[in-house]
């Protein structure tokens, strides 16, 4: 990866390679949403008008909001907690222990998402097993999300989670995500070709990317594509900085957010091209919501030559997706007790791991956690980035932003850098928090 960084921490760990921290981040931002949310939105919204809509979003939230928090983590050389301490303490500025914010939202997020990891668990076996094919989905979903209704599988999801993090950055982090995300990439590569000759496929084909230009005049085309993007590039002050506390000086950060913003909205697409075109071909509604990936999906494997097998290769995809989110989502805490406490890796993700399975247990309930995700997306991530955003583009300021996001570059970016993060992307974060708030939700 080149040559050790001169502001590195003594013992920091480094990720091996470009492509190892790329794909690390690319975990991050394709999970389960990518799956579900994004298909049903493209499908709400106008098919191709909403592709326009998120592609030019990505570009400027990959651009201007990706590179800045991996420029942050990197020079803090830790995550929002000990990052945003050392920019405050720097200005003699108070409320130096507000990385807490991020912190905290992203072990909430994790919280619930090992919920729905343990469902995703749970259909995966039923898949391998048949059982999840052999009756009404509707009803094989309703018996998992009741109160206490996935314990031996949530708990499953947290070990796996533990091992993972405790095997640390380069042996546990990289070592995943370089493995799951090009198998992520090429299961749904298989299950598009087998849907693709379905009678009717090619309807759902034609709504996917045949724009329906009017649905760009409509805001809510626009707000949801903002939501979906901001949400699914992890966006939110705390991953993005602690992964990107582990990069090398010598590595180009605006390059590696470009590739993370295209891959992410690539691993959107091509679950779109299995999700459309198969409801389609069934005469379903391709705009239910999160029941596309847990009741409509399975109807339909259930409906077609080789479902039991497709059925398989969707939830392992799925699978993979959700694992590089979570560690994503628990780096956090666990780097931040790590850095705050002095306590060893192993300690620090029993802690996290060992509350994430202490709260959890009691927000198994589907309305539940879906309540306690709207909660903490709507009122706690979205602050986290705004936080992040102030500080780097408005404390720190222009040559401070452009020479750190400069590093590993031929040249500084101009300072477009730094009006486009102090006048747009802060008002874009702040427009996410208020939209939220108004809407219930983006």
């Amino acid at each position: 990866m080149g040559e050790a960084s001169k502001t590195s921490a003594p013992n920091r760990a480094q990720w091996g390679d470009r492509w190892g921290f790329i794909l690390a981040c690319i975990g991050s931002a394709v999970g389960m949403a990518n799956v579900w949310a994004f298909p049903y939105r493209a499908a709400k919204y106008g098919g191709g008008a909403f592709l326009v809509a998120y592609f030019t979003i990505a570009l400027f939230l990959g651009l201007i909001g990706v590179s800045g928090e991996i420029a942050f983590g990197r020079w803090g050389q830790t995550g929002p907690l000990g990052t945003f301490r050392k920019a405050l303490t720097q200005h003699n500025l108070p409320l130096k222990s507000i990385g807490i914010i991020p912190v905290a939202g992203s072990l909430a997020i994790g919280i619930g998402y090992a919920v729905v990891m343990a469902w995703v668990l749970r259909y995966t076996a039923g898949s391998v097993t048949g059982s999840m094919l052999s009756g009404d989905t509707g009803a094989y979903f309703g018996a998992i999300v009741g109160d206490f209704g996935s314990i031996g599988w949530h708990m499953l999801a947290l070990a796996i989670t533990f091992v993972v993090m405790i095997a640390g950055i380069n042996s546990g982090i990289e070592r995943i995500n370089k493995f799951m995300m090009p198998l992520f990439f090429l299961l749904f590569l298989i299950m598009a070709i087998r849907v693709a000759f379905l009678p009717g496929a090619a309807d759902g084909y034609r709504y996917l990317f045949i724009p329906q230009w009017e649905y760009l005049l409509k805001a809510d085309t626009w707000v949801y594509a903002l939501g979906q993007c901001f949400f699914s590039l992890s966006l939110a002050g705390s991953g993005t900085v602690v992964y990107g506390s582990y990069l090398n000086d010598a590595e180009d950060c605006i390059v590696c957010a470009r590739r993370i913003a295209i891959f992410d909205t690539l691993a959107a697409i091509l679950a779109s091209m299995v999700v459309i075109p198969a409801v389609f071909a069934f005469g379903l509604d391709p705009s239910s919501g999160p029941p596309l990936m847990f009741i409509t999906m399975p109807a339909i494997f259930q409906s077609i030559l080789g479902g039991r097998l497709i059925s398989v290769i969707f939830f392992i995809a799925i699978l993979f997706a959700g694992l590089t989110s979570i560690v994503n989502l628990f780096e956090t805490p666990i780097e931040a007790l790590q850095n705050r406490f002095q306590l060893s890796r192993v300690k620090a993700s029993l802690i996290v791991t060992g509350a994430a399975a202490a709260v959890g247990v009691f927000i198994e309930n589907g309305d539940v956690v879906s309540a306690w995700m709207d909660a903490v997306s709507i009122y706690i991530i979205p602050i986290g980035a705004l936080i992040s955003a102030v500080l780097l583009f408005w404390v720190m300021g222009s040559d401070f932003v452009r020479s750190e996001m400069g590093k590993g570059r031929a040249s500084r970016p101009g300072q477009w850098v730094t009006y486009l993060g102090k006048y747009v992307f802060c008002l874009v974060t702040l427009a996410v928090i208020i939209l939220g708030i108004a809407k219930g939700g983006i």
